[in-house]
């Protein structure tokens, strides 16, 4: 059965918008992902009205341990009682507020102002409840699905593949203007990797953590034309702003 997938986008940065998505599993819903803190209201609104409640929010997953997906995951445990679930390698982003805690270390302005703008605050800071790992199965929680490691990104980055072929895939994708490897890789060798694993699993659609949905094949199509990955992480898409 297909499970029913409600794209929740709010605005993140420089014209930057950030998904969530909602999705219906047998024994209530699951949210990947949580936006960031100033659209909290936007967020709960969204969830009030597909009538997700108090103990109908079975789990909330995290893709990866960035304010615009984790930044409110903190108070929606608190208000549905619903469990937080991560990879383990992105806990200490949590913990701290800190988004370069198991990234490499970035020129010091850039660290300051995106520690500045970009930081999780103290009230927003937390301890997942559970650990994702590779090939983890959400058969618990009702959804015939399993988690992928998916590390590039950040080392702690995962996806969601359900057995209908969708996969979340969180920031190691993203379509804002075409399917592309997202703008912020802060190890291009292990992206790369991730994508050829990608490449050998039965996916048919993706939903980025930024853009819209899009065939796995168009993306396919496009990164085979190039497969070189730059050496150097860069942070902030509009204009290649920031460079390591």
């Amino acid at each position: 059965m297909t499970a029913p997938i409600q794209t929740i986008t709010t605005p993140f940065a420089f014209n930057i918008t950030v998904n969530c998505y909602l999705v219906q599993a047998d024994t209530g819903y699951i949210l990947i992902d949580t936006g960031m803190p100033n659209q909290r209201q936007a967020i709960e609104d969204a969830l009030e009205q597909t009538q997700c409640q108090m103990g109908s929010l079975k789990l909330i997953i995290l893709t990866h341990g960035d304010i615009d997906h984790c930044g409110n995951a903190a108070y929606l445990r608190q208000k549905f009682s619903a469990p937080i679930a991560m990879h383990v390698n992105d806990v200490g982003m949590v913990e701290r507020g800190d988004m370069f805690w198991n990234r490499k270390t970035p020129n010091p302005l850039i660290k300051v102002l995106f520690r500045l703008f970009f930081g999780l605050r103290k009230a927003d800071q937390f301890t997942p409840d559970l650990y994702l790992e590779d090939r983890s199965t959400l058969s618990e929680c009702g959804l015939d699905a399993e988690v992928i490691h998916l590390p590039g990104h950040s080392k702690g980055s995962i996806g969601v593949l359900m057995s209908t072929g969708d996969l979340f895939c969180g920031d190691l994708l993203g379509n804002t203007d075409k399917p592309e490897l997202w703008t912020i890789i802060d190890d291009p060798g292990a992206a790369h990797t991730s994508v050829k694993k990608l490449d050998s699993l039965p996916i048919n659609t993706v939903y980025p953590g930024h853009g819209q949905p899009f065939p796995i094949e168009q993306f396919m199509h496009d990164h085979s034309q190039d497969q070189s990955l730059d050496s150097q992480a860069t942070y902030v898409k509009p204009g290649q702003l920031f460079n390591y």
